[in-house]
């Protein structure tokens, strides 16, 4: 303990407001393990994981995301629904009380940067509540050395409070948690929840703004990694269709499973320094990589463990949305540093709940561009607030809940720097097979596994009428064979054994894009347009 007090006199927080010297400071893992369950906000699992209940949320809360609107953001942030703004005034007001309630905690500290690439280095400070919460700031942030934390100046703030409790009706927020982002003052408010899924999205959501606005460099909400000739691979989707599972593959070195920037010296470079995986029906046997990250220094969110510690994986009764946080390197074949260069294979993932999208298809430039403005897969239940189960939606950039900008600016530097690089775009249908949700079966990972195998090695070959089908509803091309896979399963139609249904189906996903899309027509040129489906139902 007197090294902790020591650690803790070594920064001042007055700089925001905390004035007492009651907080831990860059404690290490298993500190706050075992802080954590001394005061009984966790339990040690049988793996060795420490294993939390978040408390009410489960998963984000997106209503409850705020934007603070002044001279910064004003005239740039894409304000609607997705970000929402918020005063100025209202924010100080929230922040001073959020900061009189912190003054009489006591606080885990900790100093931190994101993205690997050292020109692009954002040095953040988090302030948490709760010692494991602080835990999966260690996790999922990137570790100075001690080296680099002696004159360490934090340029942005993360302020978590789960305990306190805003007054909607004073305090300007919907309800009594929030998140909030001020860019002028450089702080990430987070208060009334636990999930702390909030605490690395509201600085990926930071940085969805700074990169392309300051540095010309794309942010991601992909997962990256590389193989043994350096050729890079990205991986977009959102959360349950298996960014984290796809790209942790042990043929291939795991650059990162969820945030990266994309250079003008086209380098791909990761944002973090952990993994947040989904962990329902999480099995040893198809997914060995994320059940062997499970261990002391990982965090186990909302899962369900009998009194000996064991955990019941496909136990859902808290949520769907069970996860575990932990340090990259407990993935044994990791890239050092976490960059990437070469960027040959793009896949777009989506857990498609119509049951309708081929399994693998691949997408010209247009398509490409049409997709990724769409972003369309399946809400997959527990991931947000009030989602129960899975319900078809759209996306824009496969991350619209975190792009302060509009979605355009992020689609069109993707473009280019496809078309720059030459690479080869991918749809991948994660999602269900032989009939849609409630129907039809989820697809099967080994099958998932041997089409984006295929696709890396190059063995689905160069587009040919011989050896590409183009879906008659959708436009894209869908090969006719790939090693591991039944043929059946890459004809979705084939799979469902009623072509009526299937192309009613069909045509009724197809105009849901249409009707999606009318909101991003007007920025979007002809050969975009094109890249969507072209035949209408009747």
């Amino acid at each position: 303990m007197a090294e902790n007090v020591q650690r803790a006199k070594s920064i001042s927080l007055d700089a925001i407001g905390i004035t007492h010297n009651n907080f831990h400071y860059q404690l290490s893992s298993d500190e706050l393990h075992d802080k954590t369950v001394a005061m009984n906000m966790g339990t040690t699992s049988s793996l060795g994981a420490l294993a939390v209940n978040t408390g009410e949320f489960t998963g984000r809360s997106p209503l409850d995301r705020f934007i603070v609107k002044d001279a910064i953001t004003e005239e740039s942030v894409w304000w609607g629904k997705i970000n929402i703004p918020f005063e100025k005034e209202k924010f100080e007001a929230l922040y001073d009380k959020v900061i009189a309630y912190l003054n009489t905690k006591e606080l885990f500290v900790r100093d931190a940067y994101v993205c690997a690439e050292d020109d692009y280095r954002l040095n953040i400070r988090v302030v948490n509540e709760y010692p494991w919460s602080n835990m999966f700031a260690y996790n999922m942030f990137l570790r100075p050395t001690q080296k680099e934390l002696q004159g360490f100046e934090p340029e942005w703030t993360v302020v978590n409070a789960p305990g306190f409790m805003a007054n909607a009706k004073i305090d300007g927020t919907r309800q009594h948690n929030f998140a909030i982002l001020d860019f002028t003052k450089k702080i990430a408010l987070i208060g009334g929840t636990g999930y702390t899924g909030e605490i690395k999205k509201g600085i990926f959501s930071a940085l969805n703004f700074i990169l392309p606005s300051f540095k010309n460099t794309l942010p991601m909400h992909c997962s990256a990694n590389i193989g043994d000739e350096g050729d890079t691979a990205l991986f977009f989707g959102l959360s349950g269709t298996g960014k984290t599972t796809l790209s942790t593959d042990p043929n291939r070195k795991l650059i990162g499973d969820d945030e990266h920037g994309w250079t003008p010296q086209n380098t791909v470079f990761n944002f973090e320094g952990g993994c947040y995986a989904k962990v329902i029906n999480l099995s040893q046997e198809n997914e060995p990589e994320i059940f062997g990250a499970i261990k002391r220094g990982a965090i186990l969110e909302n899962v369900i463990m009998d009194d000996n510690g064991t955990i019941d994986f496909a136990d859902t009764s808290i949520t769907q949305n069970t996860r575990v946080s932990y340090p990259i390197h407990h993935i044994e074949n990791i890239q050092v540093p976490s960059i990437g260069k070469n960027v040959k294979n793009i896949f777009f993932l989506t857990a498609d709940a119509f049951g309708v999208l081929p399994p693998i298809s691949k997408l010209t430039p247009a398509q490409a561009a049409y997709h990724f403005i769409s972003g369309y897969t399946a809400k997959v239940a527990g991931t947000e607030a009030g989602v129960v189960e899975p319900q078809p939606s759209f996306s824009a950039c496969f991350g619209a809940p975190f792009m302060p900008l509009h979605p355009t600016v992020y689609a069109e530097m993707l473009s280019k720097k496809m078309k720059e690089a030459g690479v080869d775009v991918w749809l991948i249908n994660t999602g269900w097979t032989g009939g849609p949700y409630g129907v039809g079966t989820r697809m099967k990972l080994k099958y998932t596994r041997a089409m984006i195998t295929a696709a890396l090695s190059g063995q689905l070959g160069l587009y040919s009428y011989d050896k590409y089908h183009i879906h008659s509803v959708f436009g894209v091309a869908q090969p006719r064979e790939c090693p591991g896979v039944p043929t059946q399963v890459l004809s979705p139609r084939a799979t469902w054994n009623d072509d009526q249904a299937y192309y009613t189906t069909a045509f009724k996903l197809t105009n849901a894009f249409r009707e999606n899309f009318k909101k991003f027509e007007e920025f979007a040129n002809e050969e975009i347009r094109r890249g969507g489906p072209q035949r209408y139902a009747f």
